[in-house]
């Protein structure tokens, strides 16, 4: 795959898997524009491309607010010159039933998981069209296809985003504008360590844990979702559009 003369704006894209789909298109010619709430750790990630010899720049942005999407993409045109593909990948997870979920967990989910993604991507379409067409995808999850327990806004909020990416594949396949998601299961990531921490495991006792409910034997990685990403973004698929591709060792076949 090569991304030489496209420009890329990922969200979310301080640490994990935002961080490992940044490096990838960099790698494969792409000039990356990162975003995130933090600063320091959005900086180490640029830096690191930069050292790896890619182009990229970092701007510290909070999604949740309503002027970022704009000035997100204003920038990217302002440095690159152009917008070819959006990867939404800002999320926030809390543990808990309906019961237990507080009405401010539950909006702060919805505002970053769907409410920002929805906004990403209304102010990327314009731009992107300008460019002649190109990409949006969106980082949902397994939890977009199949219920999860004591997760009851993280569910609700990335089914929405798995809906909005279908509506929105239908409004603008013709013009060269193609909207998918892949589906991520269990990724080795700093939120699945956080999910370690509040379970009282080992970090090895829980990666086996995890791994046993894969049917591949294993959770993933954030290059797994990379690769992936980066494939649906590329001309290799350039008749796919609407689609939720499961990253997760076949757990949705069940």
């Amino acid at each position: 795959m090569d991304f030489t003369g496209k420009a890329v704006l990922v969200t979310g894209a301080t640490s994990g898997i935002g961080a490992a789909i940044a490096r990838a298109f960099a790698g494969v010619g792409a000039s990356v524009l990162l975003t995130g709430r933090d600063a320091e750790r959005g900086e180490r990630v640029a830096g690191s491309i930069l050292a790896a010899g890619g182009t990229v720049a970092f701007g510290a942005a909070d999604i949740t607010e309503s002027q970022t999407p704009g000035n997100l993409v204003q920038a990217c045109l302002d440095r690159f010159g152009r917008l070819d593909v959006l990867v939404n990948n800002a999320g926030v997870i809390y543990d808990g039933t309906a019961e237990e979920t507080s009405d401010a967990e539950w909006l702060e989910t919805m505002a970053v998981n769907l409410d920002g993604a929805f906004r990403m991507s209304r102010a990327a379409i314009a731009a992107i069209r300008q460019a002649g067409g190109g990409s949006i995808v969106n980082v949902a999850s397994d939890w977009a296809l199949v219920g999860g327990r004591r997760a009851v806004a993280y569910c609700a909020s990335k089914g929405g985003l798995m809906m909005m990416t279908k509506a929105m594949a239908l409004d603008h396949a013709h013009e060269n504008i193609r909207i998918n998601a892949v589906c991520p299961t269990e990724i080795d990531t700093p939120m699945l360590d956080r999910e370690i921490e509040r379970a009282g495991l080992t970090r090895e006792e829980a990666l086996a844990s995890y791994g046993d409910k894969i049917p591949m034997g294993r959770v993933g990685t954030t290059q797994d979702v990379a690769n992936a990403v980066l494939f649906l973004a590329s001309d290799d698929a350039s008749f796919l559009t609407g689609v939720a591709l499961p990253i997760d060792g076949g757990v949705t076949a069940a």
